[in-house]
């Protein structure tokens, strides 16, 4: 009996001695791993979020004022059309071809 308890302590021994092993190999491995992805990402070109959140909110903002102008358009046109005697789409103004002002003589 003496003999298995030896035994038994020794297995138990290099079983614990094994894990502490193991364990620190991990937490190296997660350190390595976090370097490696930290060189990784810092080469690359990437924004913060707070850069991102701007430049959403910049667009949304431009998007809406689009909306409006061509609203405002569409109003301009059904009124020029309306103004012309046709109900409808409006047709484009005549161009002038003459590059200045007409003089009196």
């Amino acid at each position: 009996m003496q003999i298995d308890n030896r035994l038994l302590d020794d297995v138990a021994r290099v079983t614990s001695g094994t894990l502490g092993m193991l364990a620190r190999v991990k937490d190296e491995i997660g350190v390595l791993v976090r370097q490696q992805l930290d060189n990784i990402l810092g080469g690359m070109e990437l924004v913060t979020r707070e850069e991102f959140e701007a430049v959403k909110e910049t667009a949304a903002k431009a998007r809406a004022e689009q909306e409006d102008l061509a609203a405002r358009v569409k109003a301009l046109e059904a009124r020029l059309a309306t103004a012309e005697g046709r109900p409808g789409k409006a047709k484009h103004p005549p161009s002038r071809k003459s590059g200045g002002h007409e003089t009196e003589a």
